[in-house]
Parts: C-alpha cells; structure tokens; sequence
C-alpha cells in the first residue's frame, strides 16, 4: 500500500511540473507571437495612421477637395472589383474567421489601407478602427498560414492581430487587448488569448508612437460627488444613450439595405450617396460633419456646445457613407455622436457639460458594440481615472437596455443581457 501510495503521489508531482512547464511554454509562446504580431502590426498601422493624419490635414486646408468625393468612391468600387474581393464583409469577415475558421484574405490589408484614406481625404464620415481591425486580421492571418498555425493558434493570433491593429491607431492598449476578446463572443471571453492580445497591443503601440500616432486624451474639467440624485440622473441618461445607441445601429443598417435593394450598381450607388453628402453638407452650410468627426469631439469639448439635432445628423451622414461601401469604421464616429448626445443633454441634468459628453462617448460605444469591460477600460485611456463611478453606471446601463443590437452583424451574443440564459444569438 504505502509503495502504491508513494507512486501515486510521485505521477501527481510530475503532473503539476508537467502543467508548470506548459504553462511556462505557453506564456513563452504568447509573448513571441505577441511581440512579432504587435511589430508588424503597428508597422503597417503607423504608416497608416501617419498618412491618415495628413489626408486629414490636407482636406482641412484645401477644402475643395471634397469635391471628388463621389469620384473617390468610384475609385473604391473599381478596386474591390479589380482584386475580386467584392463580397468583402470587413470586419465582419474578420469576427467570423474566429467563429468558423473562415478565410481572411491578405488583399484586405492594402484594400482597406488605401480605400480608408481616400474616403478621409474626400470628407467621407468614416472613423479608422474599422480598418485597423481588418489591417491586423488580414495580415495576423497570414502570418499564421505561413507557420502553418492549428486552429486554436490561429484564432489566437487574429485576435492579437485585431488587439494590435486597435491600439496601435487608438492608442488606447488597455481597451484593445481586451477588445479582441470580448467583441467575439459577447458573454464569452477567449483569455487563452489574454497575454499574446495584451503584449501585440503595447507593442503595436509603442511602433506606432515612432510615427506620431499619439493617443487620443479629452480632459473632464468637473467631476462632482456622486450622490443618490445625481447617481439616478446618469442612470436616466445612461438608459436615453443605450436608445440612442441602438438608433444608430438601425439607422447605419438600413441605410445599407435601402442602398443595395434600390440601387444595385456599386458604382451608381457610391457615386450618388457622395453627391448626397456633399448636397446635405451644402445645405446644412458647414463641413463639420465630414471625416471622421474627431475635430468635432475637441471643439464639443473645448467649446462644451453643441446643436440640438448634431448627434443625428453624424447619424446620417455616417450611415450614407458607409452604407454606400465608403470605407472605414465605426467606431469614432459613434463617439462623436456620443458626445454631441451628451453635450446637448448636460444641461437638461443639470451636470458638467464634459462629464456627461464622457459618459456619452462611452455609452454610445458600449451600446453598439456590446463590449462593457472594453468601454469602463475605454474611458480610463481617454478621460482618466476620476469620472470612474459615472462611466461604469453609464456602461452597465447601456450594455443591458442597448438589446441584441451591434454595429458587427457577426458578433455573437452567447448570453442573455437580462437573464443568465444562453441565447447565442447574432447582433443585429
């Protein structure tokens, strides 16, 4: 008995050294595929964002060029047609090559790479971490082809990919590590990939520093104490920003339905929304709702002002481009609106104008992409750590009453919002 007991206890020793040593390998493996991922990644996404800051900066100084806004998306529809990638999803594509292995073309990168910047330089209301998602899907992807990677691997090396791509152009590593694994599966979160996501996402953001692509930061001048009646004010807007969120994502999707049921040539289609935009722009007497809306968050934030109907007309002009296969993302568009939505609703609550154009921003990217953990990290990156109770009540609030609703129609919804019930269900 005691030599039965003795071996016993001999193969269990060797199964936690044996466990030890797997995970001392595995981490290893992580940190290299992290490194090397978050390298090449923040190579290509600097050089990105560099020549997107240009672009930028160039429209703002020579205003005609948003003219050849319609002849930009001619240009778009010829390339995507010339490479045959014309049923690209985008970031969609990217989400499923997680869910069900598909495929992620290497085409993509320089696809999206010089579609994003000709939709910039033309005033087209795109943001840009659309398209660094995809930069860093496409290009992890085939890293992982060539090393001949097995499924799991792969899946894990998309996600650092996607992790890099976000906070090399954000500049926000915290929220891209974490990103990639909660915008997946919502409810479900892959932390097999935690420390090759977090290390590709400070790489990748160390790269992109080295050509000037510094991280975003909107300073909150006023936090006040929180309070029973302030706590159910952020709560009242937090719920109204979950509506709004949800809004937008109808908004943006419909208008890509109306356009390709109503107009199925590409090129018809892309070159009357530009028409659209630029006669929408005439109208209304400002271009301040073309690009990606970044400007206007600063100057919502520096003049703590705003226009009653901002947050629908970006709304619509977002929709119109990106509806149209403009390309882009999302994402900061979606802060913009969040924080014209916030900025007009300060002063209905009575609270500082720049807190609640925080917990707009926030609210409005929690309530489109389904990604609380992301959002409460978000708003630490960009306003700091002192509005900390009102971005979480803002985030908890909006996640739950935002529904199923998503900006990525292949993101997956495991777990009910309300209940502790699997749902899978897609966003929509």
């Amino acid at each position: 008995m005691n030599r039965e007991k003795k071996t016993s206890e001999s193969e269990a020793e060797k199964r936690e050294v044996n466990r030890a040593l797997y995970s001392v390998c595995t981490l290893v493996k992580g940190l290299v595929t992290g490194s090397g991922i978050g390298v090449l990644v923040g190579l290509v996404c600097g050089i990105f964002g560099r020549l997107l800051i240009e672009a930028n900066a160039f429209r703002v100084e020579n205003r005609w060029i948003v003219w050849l806004l319609p002849l930009a998306g001619l240009v778009i529809v010829f390339l995507y047609k010339f490479f045959r990638n014309t049923h690209d999803t985008g970031t969609n594509m990217v989400i499923s090559s997680i869910h069900s292995s598909t495929d992620i073309p290497l085409k993509m990168a320089p696809l999206i790479f010089v579609s994003t910047i000709l939709t910039h330089l033309c005033g087209g209301s795109a943001g840009r971490e659309g398209a660094a998602i995809q930069l860093g899907g496409s290009i992890s992807n085939a890293v992982g082809k060539v090393f001949k990677l097995n499924d799991n691997d792969q899946r894990i090396i998309i996600m650092s990919g996607i992790s890099a791509g976000f906070a090399a152009l954000f500049g926000t590593p915290m929220a891209a590590a974490i990103f990639a694994l909660e915008v997946i599966s919502i409810g479900i979160m892959h932390y097999s990939a935690l420390v090759s996501c977090v290390t590709a996402a400070m790489m990748a953001r160390f790269v992109a520093q080295r050509f000037g692509v510094e991280p975003e930061f909107f300073p909150v001048a006023e936090v006040p104490a929180m309070d029973p009646a302030v706590f159910l004010k952020i709560v009242f807007f937090a719920a109204l920003a979950g509506g709004v969120s949800i809004l937008f994502c109808i908004i943006l999707h419909s208008t890509e339905h109306l356009y390709k049921k109503h107009i199925k040539n590409q090129y018809v289609r892309i070159f009357l929304s530009g028409c659209l935009i630029l006669l929408l722009t005439g109208l209304l007497g400002t271009d301040e709702y073309l690009g990606s809306g970044r400007m206007l968050i600063e100057e919502i934030f520096h003049t703590q002002k705003t226009g009653y109907f901002t947050f629908l007309i970006k709304m619509i002009f977002t929709a119109l481009t990106l509806g149209a296969g403009y390309k882009g993302g999302e994402i900061i568009p979606s802060f913009c609106i969040g924080a014209a939505f916030g900025c007009m609703a300060a002063t209905v609550f009575g609270l500082p104008v720049s807190l609640v154009t925080a917990c707009g921003m926030v609210g409005l990217f929690c309530g489109v992409t389904n990604c609380p953990i992301t959002s409460l990290l978000i708003s630490f990156e960009l306003f700091g750590f002192d509005g900390m109770p009102y971005y979480l009540v803002t985030v908890a609030v909006s996640y739950m009453l935002s529904g199923y609703y998503g900006l990525y129609r292949a993101q997956k919804i495991m777990y009910s919002k309300t209940e502790t019930n699997f749902v899978n269900k897609a966003a929509h």
